[in-house]
């Protein structure tokens, strides 16, 4: 068993997507609810994300900023899977994420 499963916890993995920002927006892809789930299982971790759009350029920038950031954590391996459905709609942006972009001045 390697180190990284016996530390790994979904919670784990969501607090360090936490630190991974939007490439244009300073705010997190969690708080733009772009992460529509995380499995784990062995020494893999899978991350569903839903791109806010379909023409979203940085899907590899995004892509490297998670494995970079997960790999901070000490886990081997990840997955991304961009989904598509259901779309991401800006619903999905928790409270703190309105705030952050709303002092950026974009509306929500």
């Amino acid at each position: 068993m390697s180190v990284a499963t016996e530390v790994c916890t979904e919670d784990r993995v969501w607090q360090a997507l936490k630190d991974v920002n939007d490439p244009e927006m300073p705010i997190s892809l969690v708080d733009m609810g772009m992460v529509y789930a995380i499995q784990i299982k062995n020494s893999t971790v899978k991350i569903q994300l839903g791109p806010t759009s379909t023409a979203c350029p940085a899907l590899d920038f995004i892509r490297e900023d998670i494995e970079k950031r997960l790999q901070q954590e000490n886990i081997e391996r990840v997955e991304v899977e961009w989904v598509w459905d259901p779309p991401w709609t800006n619903d999905r942006i928790s409270e703190e994420g309105k705030f952050i972009l709303t002092t950026w001045g974009v509306s929500v």
